[in-house]
């Protein structure tokens, strides 16, 4: 009999929620959470009672009962950089996702959900390929600090799943080529894929790179530490502000593609410019991957929701197709991934992995 998954996806302004049935998705739904509604939390976990609730009434809209399911399924949480491969969700990884020593991103909510329900209805709750990477080269870690290490903090779990989707499209090895996959959503990550090993990545979360929909990205230091001294702000402040509220959000208050699409058609000369900036950014980057691969890259991915944005995407290839070919891949395909890494072990075709703390 196949199992029956419930999965959650949780970005910064929405909740997807998923059931599938083995490999079968049965349903899924993508609930929008308003900027105005969010803004009231300073931190993510604020939002665990929010969040909890809109899941639970969608729930019932559809008819779901929570002890029908075999498996509760999580985007991953903010934890220590580990390997690909599907986790179990347990204390020691909430504690390190709350700890907020490794960053803090909204999916930290879903899995402490996963887990909660879990626990009421004895079945496990499940990870797969976690955003905290541990696959870097020794010289992408180096940050010009010994006390700051450089951490691949990114959107793993569509990267590599876009990858594997681009190869097998194209009768290629995942193991045996060179990628540079540009996921491009709230956050932007840019990522060097050698041999099927992502040895290079920018930390997407609240470090550096291009900026993003609702990401500073790469700041200023010096600027940067004058803005934590000048007693405006609170530390938590600060880092909602790189994190969440940075960004395209921050210069036009929005993070709506296609409400950036509409003023500059309607001939807003500032949302046409702060679009170009953030493209040249993501150009930047793929630019260093390459030099990474020492030009030897074999396709450039785009992916993501912004990899909808034909103005976006075209600003961007435009100054990197001499690099390698294009492929564009709109959207992405985390919740398919999630369900089948999760399915894979409720059958018992892969081991789940057992997450332990660094910090105690």
């Amino acid at each position: 009999m196949s199992k029956r998954m419930l999965i959650f996806n949780m970005g910064s302004t929405s909740t997807k929620v998923a059931v599938y049935k083995g490999e079968e998705k049965i349903w899924v739904h993508s609930l929008s959470h308003p900027s105005e509604e969010i803004a009231k939390y300073i931190v993510y976990r604020d939002q665990y009672d929010y969040r909890k609730s809109t899941i639970l009434n969608l729930l019932k809209e559809k008819g779901e009962n929570l002890n029908s399911f075999d498996a509760f399924v999580s985007r991953g949480g903010i934890i220590r950089p580990v390997s690909g491969g599907t986790f179990y969700i347990n204390q020691d990884m909430l504690d390190d996702s709350w700890s907020g020593v490794y960053g803090d991103h909204p999916c930290n909510i879903g899995g402490q959900i996963a887990f909660d329900f879990s626990q009421e209805y004895n079945v496990p709750a499940l990870t797969v390929d976690p955003p905290m990477c541990d696959e870097l080269c020794t010289e992408a870690t180096y940050s010009g600090l010994p006390e700051i290490k450089r951490i691949g903090a990114f959107q793993a779990l569509n990267h590599r799943a876009i990858a594997r989707k681009y190869c097998k499209e194209n009768g290629k090895d995942y193991s045996e080529v060179n990628l540079i996959v540009a996921h491009m959503g709230g956050g932007l990550s840019i990522a060097a894929h050698k041999l099927g090993m992502i040895i290079d990545v920018n930390n997407a979360l609240a470090g550096d790179g291009p900026f993003a929909m609702e990401r500073a990205g790469g700041l200023p230091t010096g600027d940067l530490i004058k803005m934590c001294y000048s007693g405006e702000y609170t530390r938590e402040e600060m880092l909602r502000k790189v994190n969440g509220r940075g960004g395209m959000v921050a210069y036009l208050n929005t993070t709506d593609a296609r409400e950036i699409e509409k003023r500059i058609l309607g001939g807003d000369e500032y949302a046409l410019e702060a679009t170009k900036a953030m493209a040249y950014q993501v150009t930047k980057e793929i630019g260093a991957m390459a030099a990474v691969f020492k030009g030897n890259v074999d396709s450039i991915l785009l992916t993501g929701g912004l990899a909808y944005w034909d103005r976006f995407v075209e600003l961007i290839s435009e100054s990197v197709a001499f690099i390698a070919p294009i492929s564009r891949y709109p959207g992405e395909n985390e919740m398919e991934s999630l369900a089948l890494g999760a399915c894979r072990v409720l059958i018992k075709t892969e081991d789940a992995k057992v997450y332990e703390s660094k910090l105690k």
